[in-house]
């Protein structure tokens, strides 16, 4: 469903980076798969090559439960790049996880092996079988040498063997574009975590598996080993999360354009989605927690996890049709630039003044009370260029005349220029928080004096009153210590919130039930505000940056924010609970934040000296067309590379997708920029010339 816009993106990104653009041309449809696995419009093949091809499928499917279709046209037209022709093949043919396409333009000299991301073999292993195994026998001509050279890689591949081949270096000489494009993403594949989210597609909708030749279904992911589960669950969750939140902002443009009785359908579509995400991170949180698991509970739960993913995915993509009519942004172009514009111009002085607000903030606060908002300034700067070059991109487009590419960039800047204002808003609301906290301070040290107090003429038989008086004389102690200096208000009050919640369990002995109660009650407020701040802080840092942070951040901050949402509905019938699970909201959601943090690192070490250099102004720099900043933020992401799971395509520069339109799932189709819609596609860098 999504070939087009993740094409589409891709031309934007060149035009970016060169100042120039693409147009494919469209002449005739794609061709159409008959009964047998080897079509061959270019009469290249004996009747005892194709044969020998059939065999090969053959075993393939019989062995590993894996259809190829092998295809052979003198040139690919409509559209005319390898990549999006068998990626439309394989749309238009009903393709699903477990099916691949091998298209050959033997006039134009181009191939493509076109795989589902969320299928048995990856983006990677899809890559080094064309370059390790098809890639050598096209070079001599060897047109079925071809054919068997595929069946047998993807053979290799689910089978865990080693792929290999008598393979060499790329075919033909692609030129320094080509290489730049490939570096590009193999680099973003590292970093942001390419998943290929295992997808069920049945002709019934309800995501059954696909039978192999034989006629029995065949689901690797019921034998698969434990670890790879775990790699599978997690990418998922990334993708569906990533396909969630994209989708959620892509919601609020039409509801805005539209009204909520007009996209009331997308909105509860969006519901079911966010409810089966609740639930896959809820089994991930028990699966990181420390109590140990069993080996048939960690199987059973990592797969829940992807089959939620799955539907969760499903549920949007079932809307994605109608959701792109209503919205006709192709049809709206010119004024959605022109909105844009204004939009842009007004950002500027905001970012401005939350570089101002940052600066002000040093003097006063710590370091790490700034941890999530230090380089927003300079993330919204980034956000804010890439929007102007996306901006652009498109007005060029639409005096071209060609309004269907206007749109992505359209799409593209409206996500930079959301979390543009994201960012600033976070320092907004930090600074607001750290002063609240502030003032909560000196109410908080008196009443633990207070307790001290209390505690000083009670009976102590076991010690345990002695010892949490000890303790929060010393917690009571270092806190007062830091008032002095630039310190973290927050982290200070959520210190003394433990000491507070320590000292009265000592004293339970000596309270009545209604004194504990009301004492947890007179706690509950600013212990609910502390989360709530943290909450607040740990999801305006990973949403703005989710094209670096794995599973793992994402768990700890879906968990916090369920959890204060517990504790808040407890709060008038059970403060004493709530309090407890206030403070474990404020606890996950500083370990997402120290999750996110140690992703963001290693995005950063595996850009630096790449993605900074090739994209011209690297993180936090000023100037440049603001790309690093882009993929950070998940924007080309979700856009070049479909937010996951993807029908992969060849060509010139590979990559591309599916075909289709904004609001949708997995489906083994792909995404646009700002899309509403789920995570599996088919995009892949990949193919080429021989």
């Amino acid at each position: 469903m999504r070939v087009r816009w993740a094409v589409s993106i891709w031309a934007f990104c060149v035009a970016v980076l060169l100042g120039a653009g693409a147009t494919a041309a469209w002449a005739e449809s794609p061709v159409q798969l008959g009964a047998g696995r080897v079509s061959d419009s270019a009469g290249v093949l004996s009747s005892g090559e194709v044969s020998e091809i059939t065999t090969a499928v053959d075993d393939l499917a019989a062995d590993h439960g894996v259809d190829l279709w092998v295809v052979y046209v003198p040139t690919f037209t409509d559209p005319s790049d390898a990549e999006s022709w068998a990626n439309q093949t394989a749309k238009d043919n009903n393709l699903g996880p477990n099916q691949y396409l091998l298209a050959v333009a033997t006039e134009d000299r181009a191939y493509y092996l076109s795989g589902d991301s969320s299928g048995p073999v990856s983006g990677d292993q899809l890559t080094e079988i064309e370059q390790q195994r098809i890639l050598p026998q096209l070079r001599d001509d060897d047109w079925a040498g071809a054919g068997v050279a595929a069946a047998e890689g993807l053979g290799a591949a689910v089978g865990g063997g080693s792929i290999g081949g008598s393979g060499g270096g790329s075919g033909g000489s692609a030129g320094w574009l080509t290489i730049l494009l490939m570096v590009v993403v193999a680099v973003v594949a590292v970093v942001l975590l390419v998943v290929f989210l295992r997808r069920r597609r049945a002709a019934n909708g309800d995501g059954a598996v696909i039978a192999g030749r034989q006629g029995a279904p065949v689901d690797p992911l019921t034998t698969a080993p434990i670890p790879e589960l775990e790699r599978l669950a997690g990418s998922a969750l990334v993708q569906t999360d990533d396909a969630v939140r994209t989708s959620e902002e892509e919601l609020g443009f039409a509801t805005a354009s539209y009204g909520e009785p007009a996209t009331a359908a997308f909105t509860a579509a969006l519901a079911g989605a966010k409810d089966d995400l609740a639930h896959a991170f809820a089994l991930k949180q028990r699966l990181d927690d420390a109590e140990p698991d069993t080996e048939e509970q960690q199987r059973d739960w990592n797969l829940q996890i992807i089959r939620l993913c799955e539907h969760a995915n499903h549920v949007l993509d079932e809307q994605a049709a109608s959701f792109d009519e209503l919205r006709a942004l192709e049809k709206n172009a010119p004024a959605a630039v022109e909105e844009l514009r204004a939009r842009a111009a007004a950002a500027g002085p905001t970012v401005t003044a939350a570089q101002d607000a940052v600066r002000a903030l040093q003097t006063r606060y710590s370091p790490d009370a700034l941890i999530t908002v230090i380089d927003n300034p300079a993330q919204a700067t980034e956000r804010l260029a890439f929007a102007t070059a996306a901006i652009s991109d498109a007005a060029a487009r639409l005096a071209a005349g060609d309004s269907g590419e206007a749109a992505v960039g359209i799409r593209a800047a409206e996500e930079a220029l959301d979390q543009a204002t994201q960012l600033t808003g976070a320092v907004k609301r930090l600074q607001a928080d750290l002063t609240t906290a502030e003032q909560h301070l000196a109410a908080r040290l008196a009443e633990l004096d207070g307790d001290v107090a209390a505690a000083g003429g009670q009976p102590d038989p076991t010690g345990t009153l002695a010892a949490a008086v000890a303790s929060t004389t010393a917690t009571v102690s270092q806190v007062r210590g830091a008032l002095g200096a630039p310190n973290n208000p927050i982290a200070l009050l959520a210190r003394l919130d433990a000491a507070n919640t320590q000292i009265d369990g000592a004293l339970q002995g000596v309270r009545t039930a209604a004194e504990q109660r009301q004492r947890a009650a007179a706690a509950l407020g600013q212990t609910l505000q502390t989360a709530g701040a943290q909450v607040s802080a740990a999801e305006d840092f990973i949403v703005s940056r989710r094209g670096a942070v794995g599973p793992e951040a994402r768990t700890r901050l879906a968990e916090a924010g369920r959890t204060l949402v517990q504790a808040q509905g407890l709060a008038a019938n059970d403060p004493t609970q709530a309090l407890s699970l206030a403070q474990r909201s404020n606890s996950l959601a500083s370990q997402a934040v120290q999750l996110a943090q140690a992703d963001l690192g290693q995005f950063q070490s595996q850009s630096a000296g790449g993605l900074d250099g090739m994209f011209g102004g690297g993180q936090g720099q000023q100037g440049g067309n603001g790309m690093l900043g882009a993929v950070l933020g998940g924007i080309l992401i979700n856009s070049v590379l479909g937010g996951g799971g993807s029908r992969s395509g060849g060509g010139m520069f590979g990559g591309g997708g599916s075909s289709g339109g904004m609001f949708g799932g997995g489906s083994g189709r792909s995404r646009s920029a700002g899309s509403f819609g789920g995570g599996g596609t088919r995009s892949r860098r990949g193919g080429g010339r021989f």
